[in-house]
Parts: structure tokens; sequence; C-alpha cells
């Protein structure tokens, strides 16, 4: 059976254009996913085809980058397929399905394989080496603030920001505040400490219990 995974790093993207390509290719069944920079156990979806796939099946992806984040992610979930005897088609890549050879196609699929990982993971690094030399340049100037607080008084989350401050203010506890906002406990202890910080919050009531 030949199935397919897509993943895009946010639910703002479109999962459209890698839906169509594997459709095209012949897929039968498509796992979608839209998630951020998690590991490999963070993503329900290839968690689901991972347990799905059988001996023999065909993993396809339209790119080697869909199914991690970095080349060890990468490496990682291509190993989890190869235990489950299955193989893997990238349509970005070079195919080498019409080789009869079993040990020189898995040969010449895994060098390919590795010569992407290799580029890819050097391309990251020299965007971070550039980043990085942006930011010491910005410093060395005093022009680098440093990424603004999306939780703060004049943050893109602003309104989110003081709603919780105001319920931290009146006493309520932090998982009636997760519940009513949304909003993780981890961030809500970070906005406390910052709103204490900043004289937001000044000296907190005891929270109440509930």
């Amino acid at each position: 059976m030949k199935i397919g995974y897509a993943r895009v790093s946010s639910e703002n993207q479109n999962l459209a254009r890698q839906i169509e390509a594997l459709k095209k290719s012949g897929v039968e069944k498509i796992f979608q996913e839209k998630v951020s920079g998690k590991s490999v156990q963070n993503r329900p979806e290839l968690q689901k085809m991972l347990e799905f796939i059988r001996e023999k099946d065909i993993v396809t992806v339209l790119d080697l980058d869909r199914l991690g984040r970095n080349a060890q992610d990468i490496t990682d979930t291509i190993n989890l397929i190869q235990q489950k005897a299955a193989t893997l088609d990238v349509l970005s890549l070079p195919s080498f399905t019409d080789i009869k050879d079993v040990n020189l196609r898995g040969l010449l699929t895994n060098l390919v394989f590795e010569i992407y990982k290799y580029t890819a993971e050097e391309e990251r690094n020299k965007i971070h080496a550039r980043q990085n030399q942006g930011i010491q340049l910005a410093k060395e100037r005093g022009e680098y603030k440093g990424r603004r607080r999306q939780y703060s008084p004049h943050g893109s989350k602003r309104y989110l920001y003081e709603g919780v401050v105001q319920m931290l203010r009146d006493g309520t506890n932090i998982a009636q505040i997760a519940r009513s906002t949304g909003v993780q406990r981890r961030q809500i202890y970070r906005i406390k400490e910052y709103a204490l910080k900043v004289g937001d919050l000044g000296t907190p009531k005891r929270e109440v219990n509930g």
C-alpha cells in the first residue's frame, strides 16, 4: 500500500500542494499534520502513520524535511519506517523504484538521504550563523532590542496578558485561568513572573482553591 504523509508548521499554512502531489503519485491514504517544530514523538499523525504501515508499504512524502525538523529527527523517522519493513519514497528526490536489486536500491536511496540530510543541516547552520552575526553587529551598534514579548502590555497578545494579570489580581488559581483563557499553565507562570517584575501585578492576593 502506498501511504502519504503531509505536514506544515502552523495552522495558517496550506497542505494543498503536498496533498495534490501525493495523490498524483498514487498514494491511497494520507496522514495530514499541522504542527510546528516538535519532536517525532509529539506528532500525533506521524505516530498514527508509523502504527498503520506494514511490511512492503511505501511511505511517500513530497520533501524529506516533512519527516523532521533536523537531520536527527529525519534519521529517527526513516529508521522507524525501515523497522516496519516499509520503504520511503521522497517525490522531490531521485527515485530508484525501478531498480530490481533490493540491496542496490536501498544503498542508493540511503546515499541520497544522507547527502540531503547533510546539505539541509549545513544550510540551517549557515542561517543560524548569519543570524547570530547580525545580532552581534546590532548589539555592537546599540540597535538590538531582542524579541518583543507576545504576552506583555505592548505585545501581540496583550489582551490575553491583561486578562491573565487581572485574574491573578483577583486571586484566581492557575488551573482556572488556564481553563478560562486557553493559555498553558507554564505560560501563565511566565506571565506572572514578568508582571511582578515590571510592577503590573504588585502583591498578588492569595489564590482561591478551585
